[in-house]
């Protein structure tokens, strides 16, 4: 895994986010969301730090990495041969904004979807508003908040991409994304169309929980949050676990907080 950290800048638009990549990539902290045959008895997480209680410090964050979300029908074993493999590299951008949500300075955020894929931008952003709006979420830490916006100066973008893209981008960021991980780096969080459509064999029947999983750990790296690991066995698996390398006696979960508003963590992992 590797990973840096970044500090978010409001006045550009640019915040890095950590990634979630391969458990090889090793002691930098970035991490990919994997489909290992074996290991997936979890979902995907990333980064690799502590949580911190306060602002994302100055420190820039890459992170290949692999986060599940909201729920949908469990997808067609071959839907994957249907998917596109390969895109042009633009996107359409998701028109309107959302409201505020949570307390203090929002973070604004731009959802795209790269052209040629069959999903909707607009409903893929209210899928994404959603997760980031959720009282589980981020926003439960009582300083987080997040806006989206179709213009203008952005904090971090969300994009959903084909895998060969997301292997461009992220490769450009010195991240191996094997056309199967997600990442996140330069304050760009890319979602691999694969993950958000099949999810991981554990999120299998639920891959609106796997999005909301893909989403809380990727912005979780953007706040710096680093990886944890599992609190015992039978507790619930904090969202910036690196579920996709098995859940170690954790049960699934995708968000950071419970519904009392308290943060779901574990021991740091290195």
């Amino acid at each position: 895994m590797t990973k840096h950290k970044r500090e978010p800048r409001r006045d550009r638009g640019k915040l890095t986010v950590g990634l979630a990549a391969l458990t090889i990539l090793g002691a930098v902290g970035c991490t990919v969301v994997a489909w290992p045959p074996s290991d997936e008895k979890g979902k995907p997480a990333q980064g690799a730090v502590a949580e911190p209680t306060s602002r994302p410090s100055p420190t820039p964050t890459r992170t290949p990495s692999e986060t599940p979300a909201p729920r949908t029908p469990s997808p067609s074993p071959t839907k994957s041969a249907t998917l596109p493999r390969q895109g042009p590299g633009t996107y359409v951008t998701a028109p309107g904004g959302s409201a505020k949500s949570g307390r203090g300075t929002a973070f604004r955020y731009r959802v795209e979807v790269e052209k040629n894929i069959d999903l909707s931008a607009e409903e893929t952003a209210r899928e994404v508003d959603r997760i980031l709006g959720d009282p589980r979420g981020w926003t439960a830490d009582g300083h987080s908040a997040f806006q989206r916006v179709a213009d203008g100066p952005t904090d971090f973008v969300v994009r959903l991409a084909t895998p060969a893209t997301v292997d461009a981008v992220c490769g450009r960021s010195g991240l191996d994304t094997g056309a199967r991980y997600n990442c996140s780096a330069n304050d760009v969080v890319m979602v691999n169309l694969d993950r958000w459509v099949l999810a991981t064999p554990v999120y299998a029947k639920d891959v609106t929980a796997y999005r909301a999983l893909i989403i809380n750990h990727e912005v979780g790296h953007f706040l710096h949050h680093g990886h944890v690991t599992c609190p015992g066995k039978g507790e619930p698996a904090p969202a910036m676990m690196q579920q996709i390398k098995g859940m170690h006696g954790c049960v699934p979960n995708v968000w950071p907080y419970d519904t009392e508003g308290r943060l779901i963590t574990g021991p740091a992992v290195p």
